[in-house]
């Protein structure tokens, strides 16, 4: 068996449904794509940033359900809608000469905050790392979104002041 299907077998262990309360966070599925799109236009709204949903479904499919998945997506479930969202994707840093998890969205939506499902999801994430041998998460939030910096730091999490920068390519 090869090292990198024994990895996504574990992963998928690891993410086997958890039970909270009448929600469940799981691995997405294809049929999740639409609404996990629509939680992205409400995340960029929430961080006050732009978002086109143009091609979206199609481009998020590929990243996560690919022949080389780049992306891995854990949902909060409420029956058959989805309430939140994280993805993350290894990284490398050359620093530490070995991957870290890079945390790219959490979001729930408002009425589900404050029921502990974004804890739920940061162990989730955290589980995935060890089995990735990950040594640290890392991410990022916008300075105005204290409820996050709060959300974060309650769970564990260290900011490091630094600026950060875009290049249009």
């Amino acid at each position: 068996m090869q090292q990198k299907e024994r990895s996504h077998r574990r992963v998928l262990s690891l993410c086997a449904p958890v039970k909270l309360v009448e929600m469940e966070i799981r691995l997405a599925q294809k049929g999740d794509l639409p609404q996990i799109v629509g939680l992205c236009k409400q995340h960029a709204e929430y961080e006050q940033a732009e978002y086109s949903t143009k091609d979206k479904e199609k481009l998020l499919s590929k990243a996560i359900f690919g022949t080389s998945p780049s992306l891995k997506c854990l949902v909060v479930a409420e029956g058959n809608t989805i309430v939140g969202y994280a993805t993350f994707m290894q990284q490398f840093s050359t620093w530490d000469v070995g991957f870290y998890l890079y945390l790219d969205c959490l979001f729930l939506t408002e009425e589900t905050r404050g029921k502990g499902l974004g804890t739920a999801l940061m162990e989730k994430i955290k589980e995935y790392s060890k089995i990735e041998n990950c040594t640290e998460i890392q991410w990022q939030t916008p300075d105005f979104n204290e409820k996050a910096i709060r959300f974060y730091q309650k769970n564990g999490g260290i900011s490091k002041k630094k600026e950060r920068f875009f290049m249009k390519v």
